[in-house]
């Protein structure tokens, strides 16, 4: 009896410590945006959780043009990584999300900040725009990434084609 209940002790050791190092969830959202009303269509990337020593994570991250104007239509401009408040949070479209260890998201992290300090202008609306930030980020946990031209400026529409490219989410194209 006392083999078999170190053996189970054991294995439910193994299922908690399992459990512990995938505390951090990484979700893919959009915002459908409007021209009109001064909010473009965006894509950033959501990490909330904890860390394996119990640091609690609620960190968001997107990556776009440090002042909007015409200049962006003409070529690289000066960038910055966006933050956003909760409650804007709240009223995005959330695609889908998927665990982390604490290694990935080191490396998220790690990505983020060759993005923010990337020496002069490093945003571009058609080869480094915040669905770009977003691709380089779900590489880094394994999802297949592609960028068809006609999706680059449609976070919503390229989150959804990338939900269709990766099955293995489990996630369904929000409409």
């Amino acid at each position: 009896m006392g083999r078999l209940f170190r053996i189970f002790a054991a294995m439910l050791a193994f299922c908690a410590a399992s459990a512990a190092q995938a505390e951090i969830q990484l979700s893919f959202h959009s915002f459908n945006g409007s021209v009109m009303f001064g909010r473009y269509p965006h894509a950033f990337v959501v990490m909330e959780g904890k860390l394996e020593d119990g640091t609690p994570i609620n960190e968001n991250y997107g990556f776009t043009a440090k002042k909007v104007s015409p200049a962006i239509l003409s070529g690289p401009v000066y960038h910055d990584i966006l933050i956003e408040k909760q409650k804007y949070i709240t009223k995005t479209n959330r695609h889908f999300t998927v665990m982390i260890d604490d290694a990935k998201y080191w490396a998220i992290r790690e990505e983020v900040d060759k993005w923010r300090n990337a020496p002069g202008k490093f945003y571009d609306l058609d080869t480094n725009n915040c669905i770009h930030f977003v691709g380089t980020i779900a590489k880094i946990v394994g999802i297949r990434i592609v960028y068809p031209e006609d999706m680059l400026h449609r976070p919503k529409k390229w989150l959804n084609h990338i939900t269709g490219l990766n099955p293995q989410l489990g996630a369904k194209r929000i409409k």
